[in-house]
């Protein structure tokens, strides 16, 4: 099991940015398949990003592709989401997701991943 605590959320206006961090803990992170879901308040969660463990491959959910950028550096064991152009109908919990299972592609469904961090809130105002 790993442990993942994430942070960088907070209050910001339409069109601004925020980064978003995931510290995990244990000596394997660069093995883990890591992604970014997030669930808006009434609804389910969803996939926003997921970024292989050698962080060459990365995919999006079609509403952030463009303005989500997701990124890792395995010396720190630390996974990053940077938001650019952020919009009302990005406000919603995010949360870190590690998959310690080796995958041939990385995969969308959070079905596949085995932990979570504890979520931070991300509020973009009109």
């Amino acid at each position: 099991q790993v442990q993942l605590v994430g942070s960088g959320g907070g209050l910001v206006q339409t069109g601004g940015s925020l980064r978003l961090s995931c510290a995990a803990s244990g000596r394997t992170f660069n093995s883990y398949t890591m992604a970014w879901f997030r669930q808006a308040p009434g609804k389910e969660r969803e996939f926003v990003g997921v970024i292989s463990p050698g962080g060459v491959s990365t995919n999006y959910a079609n509403d952030v592709k463009g303005r989500f950028t997701i990124s890792r550096d395995n010396t720190k064991n630390t996974l990053y989401l940077r938001m650019n152009g952020l919009k009302p109908e990005d406000t919603a919990v995010y949360y870190c997701a590690a998959n310690r299972a080796f995958t041939i592609v990385p995969p969308r469904s959070e079905t596949n991943y085995d932990d979570w961090g504890q979520g931070t809130q991300v509020t973009v105002s009109s």
